[in-house]
């Protein structure tokens, strides 16, 4: 009989351990925390990490140094969210791998002044504009590029303080995040207009998820399990926005209004939907059209996409081990009326032995 109940115990205690038993991960932003991420946060708060064997510990960026690829490749973090400038650097020898593009188009424009006689690409000609070249908003400069501007002729700002000077007029155009920025000129009563990649048909991804090869190979089954837990914290931000507010606000973005949570809310969801598009596609087709928009060496190309793009794969012996954790509970469930039956047939035997023993030749 111990050794019955010994055998129950075990197969509980496994079942238990491996809904228990959580994997830490940590994911770093590429910038502080805001409703950019707000996927990610909902993700962690309505239990999808946990529900995926994932305790997730989320990182905001330093903003003076907000290289998330360091970070990943460090190990220092699992996963990352960066920008298209991803695709140059596994060129460049990186091993990472883009796992989902958040963003379907870049949020990343030019901004001016209601003013200003800038409307299009072309009137940037002589003007005055922000620092060039940065990996993360490149598609900027190469918008202006295909409009036959000569980026290396534009005079650029380089002072400390841009949106000062932007408001001051020291400088015609400056490069924007378009949830940040232009909200802050808003509220000091500056009206801006954007001219952006997006509005001509420069639809790079922005904000993928990645992570590493060595991840990748080490941890296939948390890669998934991360990237799908991800993706249903975003379906529930974008589908419970004034919740997702609310979160953000209480535990991670205490530094932003819930006014400023709700302008970016309105501005980012429509770079995340798009009809017909699943959140965090991307396509292998697109990614080769990055590559040659940022005038890459496509030689490189066919090379490096079967490393780059993210495909589900599974370890045979995680499988198997998957398997082996599904038998035990389904055989713990089967022993549940055997157990019952044992016991009860115990307690039947207990009783029937402490009957007073009654002979036959006894008169009453």
């Amino acid at each position: 009989m111990n050794k019955v109940r010994l055998g129950l115990f075990l197969l509980f205690t496994l079942c238990s351990s491996s809904v228990s038993a959580l994997e830490p991960v940590v994911l770093q932003l590429k910038w502080t925390h805001q409703f950019q991420f707000a996927g990610y946060y909902m993700a962690a708060e309505q239990g999808f990490y946990k529900d995926a064997g994932l305790k997730v510990s989320i990182l905001p960026a330093n903003p003076g140094n907000p290289d998330t690829h360091f970070k990943v490749l460090s190990g220092q973090a699992q996963f990352g969210v960066t920008h298209s400038g991803i695709l140059q650097a596994k060129m460049q020898g990186k091993p990472l791998v883009a796992m989902a593009a958040i963003f379907q188009s870049s949020p990343y424009c030019w901004m001016v002044k209601e003013s200003s006689d800038i409307y299009t690409p072309e009137d940037f000609v002589g003007k005055k504009v922000s620092h060039l070249g940065k990996d993360e908003s490149a598609e900027l400069t190469v918008m202006l590029a295909r409009a036959g501007i000569n980026i290396t002729d534009l005079p650029t700002y380089a002072g400390l303080n841009p949106l000062a000077d932007f408001k001051r007029g020291v400088f015609d155009a400056l490069q924007v995040y378009v949830t940040n920025e232009p909200y802050k000129m808003q509220q000091q009563g500056v009206e801006t207009r954007q001219i952006c990649p997006k509005q001509y048909g420069l639809n790079v991804y922005g904000d993928i998820l990645f992570t590493s090869e060595n991840m990748l190979s080490q941890k296939p089954d948390v890669v998934e399990r991360f990237k799908q837990a991800s993706l249903k914290g975003w379906r529930y931000a974008l589908l419970n926005m004034q919740h997702s507010i609310e979160v953000i606000h209480e535990k991670y973005a205490r530094h932003k209004t819930k006014e400023q949570l709700s302008f970016e809310a309105d501005e980012l969801a429509v770079y995340i939907t798009h009809s017909g598009v699943p959140i965090g596609s991307m396509s292998e087709t697109r990614w080769q059209w990055i590559a040659q928009l940022y005038s890459l060496d496509l030689t490189q190309w066919e090379g490096i996409k079967s490393t780059f793009i993210y495909h589900r794969t599974r370890e045979p012996s995680e499988d198997t081990w998957s398997w082996m954790l599904v038998l035990a509970c389904i055989l713990t469930i089967l022993s549940l009326p055997m157990y019952g039956y044992l016991m009860f047939f115990h307690k039947r035997k207990y009783r029937i032995q402490q009957l007073p023993y009654k002979d036959e030749n006894t008169v009453e």
